[in-house]
């Protein structure tokens, strides 16, 4: 019997032919598999044993190094052997990074020295450390490859302009950072040649690629994918940056002010360069001379902090025209190094465009990509085309406080729709604690503060007495207080000098003691400004001695509820040693009470509020 059924099997095949043999083989092919709108781990590409890796140089179309060459990048890939052996053609997940191959040592006399008069040039050069490059071919970076490889992609990074194995110069937010990556995406997309040589004429093609790109990172990793997208390169179908730096000038400068990024006092946009220029030894000579010493030094303008041709260069709010990738942003909102801001700007010009966006916030500091599962949804939707959906899920998604982050609570959009702005006016106590009020009170004259860097804005925060601050509070709230969106000051002053930082800090009181109290259970948002730019941001005027002068500007974006039982303050102060430059103490801010107001957006508005205070 068993012998009849072989026979009857081999008459079978011999009758079909070998068409039937193909099939068979091919329902054994490996192939991506989809579960709930998301990509699944498939056994046979979790295997790094058998991943290809390679890498080949692709030519820009710029030449930042001087050589009369065009500018070649290093490419690395990562991909399942079935590319191969089976002919599969996937979508790509690309990191772009100036860190690939090291950074610079953090040597005494790397960053400005801050401690010197406002609208003086600093006493002495800083020091300019050389990179030493490291890592070998053919690979660049291991990061994401075990996250999205098993689930059927190819994983492909890049090194920046001027690092490790790239030719070129680095720019800081220059164009060439936006080119270098499209000219990848044009290589992935078969518009464009690789070369297996950073010299050669030996071409490699990405056979194995479907043409659709996807790209991530965080902080100068998630600036390179917003970078890439204000080209319109086709092909790049998302990204997911992860608190992106997306303005320079709003890294190094708030509203005229010269202010270092939180956690890097005296950081200017030079040092950063110096940082990250760990590409060829022979080029640094010429690219130093033509990029850090003279466009660089002619454009930071640490002297006045205006916003110039320079910095608006460096802007990508000013290139987003060209821009069609789908955009899920990410970041946390006591971010102070790359602050939570640039992430705002960017989602409000992408969603008025109306390209798909998402928008995902936290609780913490810098860095934190959004849950794993929302990353997945976003690149299989927009990456393999899969209909799970995500274009319609709520735009906006925060971590409430003590919540775990891969636990966000979804809102229609942010700011949350039902946040109006509520505005409080201000009761003197000088050099105690004022108070805040939703009713403007009869006539409350004028305060002074004196400038004396030497106190920490949270040591003012906490002084029961100090003339080094003024700070105003509500009543304690009966019950939480939900702010959401974009807090906004106006202060009325004169000073005793012609130039003057002016902080603000919005706290909660009073101040929680403890290593398990977390920074949003204290300051509830910052901002800074110069006076002298009260009328513009690209133009600074001396401030006349006693004369008053209005100046307006919004603090962080921000969403969190302040717990009953607190207090709101808003606390003024002139340097903050966190952030500042830092001139000899002595300087006088005189504030007048009447002509200054907080603007702060809350879910349910004056009544809501109203009902929190009463």
């Amino acid at each position: 019997m068993h012998r009849f059924i072989k026979f009857i099997s081999l008459i079978f095949l011999f009758i079909v032919g070998p068409t039937s043999i193909i099939a068979q083989e091919s329902i054994k092919k490996a192939v991506p598999v989809f579960k709930d709108g998301e990509a699944q781990i498939v056994e046979v590409f979790n295997d790094p044993e058998k991943w290809i890796r390679t890498d080949l140089w692709v030519e820009t179309e710029f030449d930042t190094d001087g050589d009369g060459k065009l500018d070649r990048m290093h490419v690395d890939v990562t991909r399942p052997y079935q590319t191969d052996t089976e002919g599969l053609k996937l979508p790509i997940v690309y990191i772009s990074s100036p860190y690939f191959a090291g950074v610079a040592p953090n040597v005494k006399g790397l960053f400005w020295d801050v401690k010197h008069e406002l609208g003086e040039p600093t006493p002495q050069e800083r020091v300019h450390p050389e990179v030493t490059r490291r890592g070998e071919r053919p690979i660049i970076s291991s990061s994401h490859i075990k996250t999205w490889v098993p689930r059927g992609y190819i994983v492909v990074h890049s090194s920046s302009p001027g690092t490790g194995l790239s030719q070129g110069s680095p720019t800081i937010g220059g164009d060439n950072e936006s080119l270098a990556p499209k000219a990848v995406i044009d290589w992935l997309c078969g518009r464009i040649p690789g070369y297996t040589s950073i010299d050669g004429n030996e071409k490699v093609k990405a056979f194995w690629s479907t043409g659709k790109v996807g790209m991530t990172g965080t902080s100068y990793n998630g600036t390179l994918p917003l970078a890439a997208a204000t080209t319109g390169v086709e092909g790049l179908k998302a990204i997911i940056p992860i608190a992106p730096n997306t303005s320079y000038y709003h890294y190094y400068r708030s509203n005229g002010l010269v202010r270092s990024p939180g956690g890097y006092l005296g950081e200017d946009v030079d040092v950063l360069y110096d940082f990250i220029h760990s590409g060829d030894e022979s080029k640094r000579a010429y690219n130093n001379k033509t990029v850090r010493d003279t466009e660089m030094k002619n454009g930071m303008d640490r002297i006045t902090g205006d916003y110039n041709d320079f910095w608006a260069g460096r802007d990508y709010l000013n290139d987003m025209k060209p821009m069609k990738a789908a955009l899920l942003m990410s970041h946390g909102f006591n971010d102070w190094n790359v602050m939570p801001e640039h992430s705002y700007r960017i989602y409000k010009a992408a969603k008025e465009k109306g390209l798909p966006v998402q928008i995902f916030y936290h609780q913490n500091g810098h860095g934190g990509p959004p849950p794993m599962k929302m990353m997945n949804r976003w690149f299989t939707r927009y990456l393999f085309g899969i209909e799970n959906g995500v274009e319609n899920d709520p735009k906006a998604w925060i971590v409430r406080e003590n919540d775990k982050r891969e636990d966000p609570t979804s809102y229609k959009d942010f700011p949350n729709p039902d946040a109006t702005p509520v505005k409080l006016h201000l009761i003197s106590g000088a050099p105690e604690k004022g108070k805040m009020s939703l009713s403007k009170p009869k006539k409350q004259g004028k305060e002074t503060l004196v400038d004396n860097y030497s106190f920490s804005g949270s040591s003012l925060a906490k002084a029961e007495h100090t003339n080094h601050r003024l700070i105003y509070v509500t009543p304690i709230l009966k019950e939480e207080v939900h702010i959401s969106g974009i807090p906004r000051v106006t202060i009325k002053l004169s000073s005793s000098k012609p130039a003057a930082n002016l902080s603000v800090w919005l706290v909660s009181l009073p101040w929680k003691e403890g290593e398990k109290v977390k920074i949003t259970e204290n300051i509830i948002n910052r901002g800074w400004a110069d006076p002298q730019n009260y009328k513009s941001l690209t133009k600074s005027d001396p401030l006349k001695l006693g004369k008053f002068y209005e100046v307006s500007f919004d603090l962080m974006p921000d969403d969190q509820i302040i717990p009953k039982g607190q207090q709101i303050g808003l606390m003024i102060f002139s340097s903050d040693s966190e952030f500042t430059l830092l001139p000899k103490p002595g300087t006088e801010l005189t504030i007048d009470i009447d002509a200054t107001t907080l603007m702060i957006p809350v879910v349910g508005g004056e009544e809501a509020f109203k009902n929190a205070v009463k």
